[in-house]
């Protein structure tokens, strides 16, 4: 079985009372209880305080471009689907930078497990508006507020059938790595978004100020029921809802394609001279 040391990686270089402590806490407690060893799983991430994340881990990583992840662990998917992938991302990366991408994972439902670090502001560049950013809020590039309606994570998840959307609070470390539980073991693309404060450059969504709206979702709740997650979805401001929100059981991309329905292209054996012909064929049309 693996233990917390297991996963020990550099030393955070994160604000004190940064959110991001939680969720890593939250996660590496989450996969010593599932049994789950470092090399049985790969982290993708961008850029952003989230896109430090897995370096403080040990595990497989590849950290890459700005909005760009989602790409890369879809790639990494296609060719070996039998290993557990993540991706991190942080609102700016995600529903900024990468937001046609997210809308296409969520399309295809990929079989890649989301967690998104909303503290509602670009941290590492220092406090810009982010697409979560409520509307009115002051920044340092907004100093009249932010003028775009704030983006709602949960309600475009359900509007695009997401196989599973859920949100979470850096503030309920128990609630949380449940549902990193519950994320990981769902089949097809899973979407957490963390509600964490940005204790440097976010004033206005503090710990306090969740601790007085947030609340878990109540029992006798039917995530599958859209209609009703969709109303779910668009409770925000004095009340905010934490759990799964929305979830279906749509076959993933992975299943639907046939060359790697039975088994993952890393073990598939490659005729090299079938290829090369076939590459040479397709490189014709171009001559």
């Amino acid at each position: 079985m693996p233990t917390l040391d297991d996963y020990k990686g550099q030393t955070p270089a994160w604000c004190p009372g940064c959110g991001n402590f939680s969720i890593l806490k939250a996660f590496k407690e989450a996969f010593v209880e599932m049994g789950i060893e470092p090399h049985q799983f790969i982290i993708v991430s961008g850029i952003g305080q989230s896109g430090k994340f897995p370096h403080y881990l040990k595990c497989n990583t590849f950290n890459g471009l700005h909005g760009r992840s989602l790409p890369v662990a879809t790639g990494i998917s296609l060719v070996n689907h039998e290993i557990l992938i993540v991706a991190e991302a942080g609102d700016g990366d995600c529903y900024g930078e990468g937001g046609n991408h997210l809308i296409n994972a969520m399309r295809r439902n990929i079989n890649v497990k989301r967690f998104v670090h909303n503290n509602q502001i670009y941290g590492l560049t220092k406090g810009q508006a982010s697409p979560t950013s409520m509307e009115g809020m002051i920044t340092k590039n907004q100093p009249f507020g932010v003028l775009s309606e704030q983006f709602n994570p949960m309600a475009f998840a359900i509007a695009l059938d997401c196989s599973f959307a859920a949100r979470g609070y850096v503030g309920d470390h128990e609630h949380l790595k449940g549902l990193i539980k519950e994320a990981v073991n769902h089949k097809g693309f899973s979407l957490v978004d963390i509600l964490q404060p940005c204790v440097t450059f976010n004033k206005t969504n503090t710990y306090e100020w969740y601790g007085q709206r947030v609340y878990k979702i109540e029992s006798g709740y039917n995530p599958e029921n859209r209609v009703e997650a969709f109303q779910k979805a668009l409770e925000w401001g004095d009340r905010i809802p934490i759990g799964v929100i929305y979830r279906n059981s749509r076959p993933t991309l992975e299943e639907r394609i046939p060359v790697i329905k039975e088994k993952p292209l890393v073990k598939q054996a490659i005729d090299f001279t079938v290829m090369k012909n076939a590459v040479q064929e397709t490189l014709k049309e171009y001559y």
